[in-house]
């Protein structure tokens, strides 16, 4: 049986001129793994508009499985997110200007939601492929965990037999040739989704193994 996928990128922010999570997520589309169909959505970097987005996709899909990426420069690997939290912070302002402080994602919503993506077995698939991942515990206060927020409490409120959840991306090369930071290749983080994709739709409980933080 083919299981429906809606995977999503970011457009470019921060001054960017790509967003490594839309460029990567264009070629899982395009190849997408044995079994899955596998449908693009490209999400706009504004708190008040992301969410409507995903929603109306969701609802024209109808998705067995909902994976959101983002752009987390700085990180050297491919980080499934643990957990998002109810709370808008915003560091810089988003893609129309707005920058909510103190905010939270939904009003009287519960204070976080963990993803029902089985994200260490995800992780452990990534390595195998001989690809860097790890599992993360902070989807941050910006765009990314606003929509990581936003679709987990869709699924859990309009969608309970839908999983899903939200991967960082490191950024692309190209990004980062004036300054010091990791990045991994677009067709790298494309190849770890694909096996993330497949990991998330065969396995139903995640494997009892640590991927915790000290810190």
């Amino acid at each position: 049986m083919t299981t429906r996928v809606l995977l999503t990128g970011f457009e470019p922010f921060g001054g960017e001129s790509v967003n490594p999570s839309w460029q990567a997520v264009e070629r899982v589309a395009a190849t997408p793994p044995p079994g899955l169909d596998v449908h693009a959505l490209l999400l706009p970097c504004a708190f008040d508009v992301s969410l409507d987005v995903l929603r109306e996709a969701v609802a024209r899909l109808g998705p067995d499985l909902v994976v959101c990426t983002g752009q987390a420069g700085g990180r050297p690997d491919v980080t499934p997110e643990r957990v998002a939290i109810n709370l808008d912070d915003a560091r810089i302002p988003d893609n129309t200007g707005f920058q909510p402080v103190d905010r939270e994602v939904v009003p009287g919503g519960p204070a976080a939601y963990f993803s029902t993506l089985p994200v260490k077995a995800c992780v452990a698939a990534i390595r195998a492929a001989g690809l860097p991942a790890s599992v993360s515990h902070t989807a941050g206060t910006f765009v990314c965990n606003h929509v990581a927020y936003g679709l987990a409490h869709l699924l859990a409120t309009e969608y309970p037999t839908v999983r899903g959840g939200f991967v960082h991306l490191p950024y692309a090369p190209e990004q980062v040739t004036a300054r010091q930071q990791p990045s991994l290749p677009v067709a790298a983080s494309a190849e770890a989704l694909r096996v993330l994709l497949s990991a998330a739709a065969a396995a139903a409980t995640d494997l009892p193994v640590s991927e915790g933080a000290i810190s």
